[in-house]
């Protein structure tokens, strides 16, 4: 499938506008609790004057794992070196990786839980006695040599923290996840972006925004930029709560945040399969989609807003959902 404005994965176009991005933990909207934690775990290492902990991320993409991961380095005032699981396909990749780090600076794993089994066993000794094991030569003569490493941190991001294997979660003493932000959150994050942007906004327009964007900062940027196109050729260039309304009604977006897939998936469920339950595997073959990407990128807010839910026989419309499409409900049973 194409790619979607309320797909909360990354995208080319979410690449084109860096300046959007939070500098640092005081710009960094939402996920208090977790800011508020790493203000003391940064402030308690730059005073010691050691490497801070290793930090695991977890939750839904598009809710700023990969922003803070960047923020904390630069809070401590180190480098960060990004690369992601699927990248590192040899334990050499890793090892070279680790090899080139100096002190107190700050790995990236992003997407940690796509790591190969093989790959992710060189990280056991690196993260815990700060030292890597390296083959030298080839065949029987084969050696292998331990290096010692400098202490740095590694952060690990992770939309399915499920498949994170327990030996590698345990390496983390430093846990965070992030859940889905609230209206009046995502507000602030899309008046502040309209500001770098140069785009003048009404505090009701992009409260309407915001209830609509899925609970992710990284949708409400994206919607926000379409938002200005409309405005621009179609309005005054000023973003007005009708304009938005306008815009997301051409981008058949409804007032839930939901897209034309998404009422597929609950059309499907609802008519072709009366209701559910419905295996992952034959709606997405209805769909035309793969199964994981289903499980990844619609399901969680489906789940989350109560109109589908996840059983172990397999998938089932809400009565909730079925208001949502306007059809009759069932016994109640379901919320």
């Amino acid at each position: 499938m194409s790619e979607r404005l309320t797909d909360a994965g990354l995208q080319a176009a979410d690449l084109a506008d860096p300046a959007l991005r939070p500098r640092n933990l005081d710009e960094f909207v939402g996920q208090e609790r977790n800011v508020e934690n790493l203000r003391i775990y940064i402030r308690a290492a730059k005073q010691r004057g050691e490497a801070m902990d290793h930090v695991l991320l977890s939750g839904p993409p598009g809710l700023g794992k990969t922003s803070l991961a960047y923020i904390i380095a630069e809070e401590l005032g180190v480098e960060l070196r990004p690369t992601s699981g699927p990248v590192i396909e040899k334990r050499g990749d890793l090892a070279a990786i680790l090899t080139s780090i100096q002190e107190r600076e700050v790995l990236f794993i992003d997407e940690i839980h796509r790591l190969n089994r093989a790959v992710e066993e060189v990280l056991y000794p690196a993260v815990e006695d700060y030292r890597v094991d390296v083959l030298l030569g080839q065949g029987p003569g084969a050696q292998s040599v331990s290096l010692p490493l400098p202490r740095f941190t590694l952060i690990g991001a992770t939309t399915r923290s499920g498949l994170l294997t327990r030996p590698l979660r345990d390496r983390f003493p430093i846990q965070l996840g992030f859940d889905f932000y609230e209206p009046a959150e995502l507000a602030r994050i899309i008046v502040r972006s309209a500001a770098r942007m140069g785009i003048p906004i009404l505090p009701g327009a992009a409260a309407e925004l915001s209830r609509r964007s899925r609970g992710t900062p990284r949708v409400a940027n994206r919607l926000l930029r379409r938002v200005r196109d409309f405005a621009q050729v179609s309005g005054t260039g000023d973003v007005d709560t009708e304009i938005v309304r306008h815009t997301l009604e051409r981008l058949e977006i409804d007032e839930e945040g939901l897209d034309a897939v998404d009422r597929r998936i609950l059309e499907t469920v609802a008519v072709k399969f009366d209701g559910g339950p419905v295996g992952i595997d034959n709606l997405a073959t209805v769909i035309g989609d793969e199964a994981d990407n289903i499980e990844d990128v619609y399901e969680p807010f489906l789940i989350r807003r109560g109109l589908l839910q996840r059983t172990r026989q397999g998938r089932i419309i809400t009565n909730r959902g079925r208001q949502h499409l306007g059809l009759p409900t069932g016994d109640g049973s379901l919320f």
